[in-house]
């Protein structure tokens, strides 16, 4: 495979961004093949290069992806090359023990009448050797609201069975709608990745665009950021954020604090607690009836009815609990501040003015200093340098963990729940799982108000979050599946266009198979050619209706090329 200045060959694998895969979800491993973007003193590099093999790297290039396509007859002569380098029967280039390259996808500029923008070839593979290729050719159109311009499925079967001798065909429907979508925020630049879909896939397609049939398989697809201000958890959210600032603040020694509140102080606030403590009789913590207690515990005035039902008001908040809702976010704005409200709390404990009730089991420094007040003795503490902080966010860490671990009680979720809340791992440690609760949380919540999911569905995602949460770092962009029944959801799109819908055209079994792929898409299937394309369709409405999707079409068409 002798080295073509003109272009260049980028190694696809790994946590690398596919260009391929909406169109084609072969191997995870792919080369891809487009013009050269080199500099000449690159070039003149290259040319003194010894070897002959196409130069590969690992990361595709960050230029615009519309000036690397090659034109179509260019790909069509590389992908000759791949092809005889791949041929076992091809001696005359000299090569014995040929290794099974991965796949080749060349990007092309549109310029044939059929609008080609990919020509892939894939290796058949029979243990370590090649026994021949599968070509894909790739085409598209649009975007389009057009639906006269889309072809009839019986067309599309009888072109199959004339390019490939075939009498018989088999079919195979996809088509995915979106549930949810996270709208952008309003007055920011970047939007929210959240989104929630639903993909089905049945066999046995009728017509172009059919509707799914009941007995299709679905499969629920989340993938959801935290932070979203309409969330009915946002508070929460909020709340972990402090979390998040105590524990930047105890790794680096410097703390962003909050903005200061309008209202009271926190030095205040935790004064009229600590006084309010003292008139209760014994000097005890007695909780009144959990509907008339202040509803310090998770903000929940802000919590939807919805969300109400399955992430009640914890009404078991011991004092360190409610000291740490009285200093959070919105109260405690300095370290100063920090150290005087646990100034204020320690001298009451040293005089023997309260002696509060704390959950059992709890570790924190200050459960300590309360369990040595209960007899009288209590160790010397000096506020200084991180010992406030450390402090606050341990308060924090045990309270947040016994809010999110009471709403998967709820659920009946607890299968990895000694993971989630373990106080045997280092105190940063602990605050991520805290992380990976939270994102749990909101997913759960999502699918509880939006999607109306009641416990029978919500039990196994959450045993996937779980799962998923407890084998890898936390990461808001992966997408969950849950495989559903589509009646579950169908009340949510049934009046809507799909965002994808797609017919395979089959025939032949096992390496003989060959596939013609249809596909329309409200999103471009590729990244470069939909700009620059003369050809291409920009239809914006049609009968002079704005409502109609516009869609882009592809065409993926498969021809084999056999050794043996």
């Amino acid at each position: 495979f002798f080295f073509q200045t003109d272009v260049e060959i980028s190694l696809v694998g790994g946590s690398c961004k596919n260009p391929v895969e909406k169109f084609w979800n072969g191997s995870s491993a792919m080369y891809i093949l487009q013009k050269a973007t080199h500099s000449e003193e690159s070039d003149s590099m290259e040319e003194s290069r010894t070897d002959d093999a196409v130069y590969t790297s690992e990361v595709l290039p960050k230029e615009n992806p519309g000036a690397l396509a090659l034109s179509v007859g260019r790909a069509k002569q590389l992908i000759s090359l791949y092809t005889m380098v791949q041929n076992p029967n091809v001696t005359s280039l000299g090569v014995s023990d040929l290794a099974v390259l991965p796949p080749l996808w060349a990007r092309c500029d549109g310029s044939d009448p059929q609008h080609t923008c990919w020509i892939g070839a894939e290796p058949l593979k029979a243990g370590n050797k090649v026994m021949g290729l599968n070509i894909y050719m790739v085409s598209c159109d649009g975007p389009t609201a057009d639906k006269t311009r889309f072809p009839n499925l019986e067309e599309l079967k009888m072109e199959h069975k004339i390019r490939h001798h075939s009498s018989v065909v088999t079919t195979k429907g996809f088509a995915r709608y979106e549930l949810i979508v996270a709208a952008a925020i309003e007055d920011t630049i970047a939007e929210s990745g959240s989104n929630i879909y639903v993909d089905i896939t049945w066999n046995g397609v009728e017509k172009i665009l059919e509707t799914p049939p009941v007995i299709s398989a679905a499969t629920l697809n989340i993938a959801l950021e935290s932070g979203d201000p309409r969330s009915p958890v946002f508070q929460l959210y909020r709340e972990l954020r402090f979390l998040l600032a105590l524990a930047e603040g105890l790794k680096t020694g410097v703390t962003e604090w909050p903005e200061p509140s309008e209202s009271e102080s926190a030095p205040k606030l935790v004064q009229e607690f600590l006084t309010d403590l003292k008139k209760k009789l014994d000097g005890d913590y007695i909780f009144e009836d959990k509907n008339e207690t202040e509803k310090i515990n998770c903000d929940t005035a802000a919590v939807d009815n919805c969300i109400k039902s399955i992430f009640g008001e914890r009404g078991d908040l011991d004092f360190t609990e409610q000291l740490w809702c009285k200093m959070k976010s919105k109260c405690v704005s300095s370290y100063q501040e920090l150290i005087d409200c646990f100034t204020l709390v320690i001298k009451s404990l040293e005089r023997g003015e309260i002696q509060p009730w704390i959950h059992q089991g709890s570790s924190s420094f200050l459960s300590q200093l309360i369990q040595q007040s209960y007899h009288g003795k209590m160790e010397a503490v000096s506020l200084s340098d991180i010992t406030p902080i450390q402090m606050l966010l341990e308060v924090g860490l045990e309270k947040m963990k016994k809010d999110y671990v009471s709403f998967f009680i709820e659920q009946k979720s607890l299968l990895f729940q000694d993971y989630f809340i373990s106080t045997s791992v280092e105190l940063q440690e602990q605050v991520h799982r805290v992380q990976k609760l939270h994102h749990m949380l909101e997913i759960m919540v999502s699918c509880t108000g939006l999607l109306q999911f009641r416990h029978e569905n919500l039990f196994p995602l959450t045993q996937i979050c779980m799962k998923y949460y407890k084998e890898n770092p936390l990461n808001e962009k992966h997408v969950f599946q849950l495989p559903i029944r589509q009646a579950l959801v169908k009340k949510f799109y049934q009046n809507d266009n799909p965002e994808v819908w797609r017919v395979e055209i089959s025939s032949g079994h096992g390496q003989k198979e060959v596939k013609t792929t249809w596909q329309v898409s409200t999103t471009a299937p590729v990244e470069h050619g939909t700009s620059n394309n003369s050809g291409l369709l920009s239809d914006s409405t049609v009968n002079g209706s704005s409502e109609e999707k516009l869609y882009f079409i592809t065409m993926i068409q498969c021809s084999q090329v056999q050794f043996t």
